[in-house]
C-alpha cells in the first residue's frame, strides 16, 4: 500500500485522487488558520515555490481538533491562506487526524512514521510527513520542525529516482 492509494477532497470539495502526484516527493501537512504555528504556511510555501520545478508538491490539510483552531468553512480556510500567505500549493477540505473519524490517509501515514516514542497520534498541528516519490513515507516531523529545516531531507528524496 502507499499513498497513492487514498483520495481526499480538494478545499473545493471536488474529490482528488493522490495517485496525481505520483512520481512526485510529496510533504503532506495538516494546517491551521489559527494556531500560534499558522507562520509556518509562508515556509511550506517558499518550499513548494523552490523545489517544485524539481518534483516537490506540498499538500495541506486543514484540522479543526486541537483547541478549534481552524473553524471556519473551506471556502474561508482557502481564503485566508491565499490572502495572508499567497498559499499555491494544494489545499484540501478539512480533515480528522486522530480519533474515530481520522481521515484514512492520516491513519495510514500514522502508522508508517511513527511520532516520538513510537506513538501514532498526532500531537497538534502543522505535524509533516515526507514521502518519496515511489509513494512511501520516509519521515515524519513534529509541528515545531521549521519547513525550511526540510530543505536537506526535501533535497535528498529530490536526488533519488522514481
Amino acid at each position: 500500500m502507499s499513498i497513492y492509494d487514498f483520495e481526499a477532497n480538494d478545499i473545493t470539495g471536488q474529490p482528488r485522487k493522490l495517485e496525481e502526484f505520483r512520481g512526485q516527493v510529496i510533504l503532506i501537512v495538516n494546517t491551521a488558520s489559527k494556531c500560534g504555528f499558522t507562520p509556518q504556511f509562508e515556509g511550506l510555501e517558499a518550499l513548494y515555490e523552490k523545489y517544485r520545478s524539481q518534483g516537490l508538491v506540498v499538500l495541506g490539510f486543514p484540522c479543526n481538533q486541537f483547541l478549534s483552531q481552524d473553524p471556519g468553512s473551506d471556502e474561508q480556510i482557502a481564503s485566508f491562506c491565499m490572502k495572508n500567505y499567497g498559499v499555491s500549493f494544494p489545499m484540501f477540505s478539512k480533515v480528522d487526524v486522530n480519533g474515530d473519524a481520522t481521515h484514512p490517509l492520516f491513519g495510514f501515514l500514522k502508522t508508517e512514521a511513527r511520532g516520538a516514542l513510537g506513538s501514532e497520534g498526532i500531537k497538534w498541528n502543522f505535524t509533516k510527513f515526507l514521502v518519496n516519490r515511489r509513494g512511501e513515507v520516509v519521515e515524519r516531523f513534529p509541528p515545531t520542525s521549521k519547513p525550511e529545516k526540510l530543505a536537506k531531507p526535501i533535497e535528498k528524496l529530490l536526488a533519488e529516482s522514481a
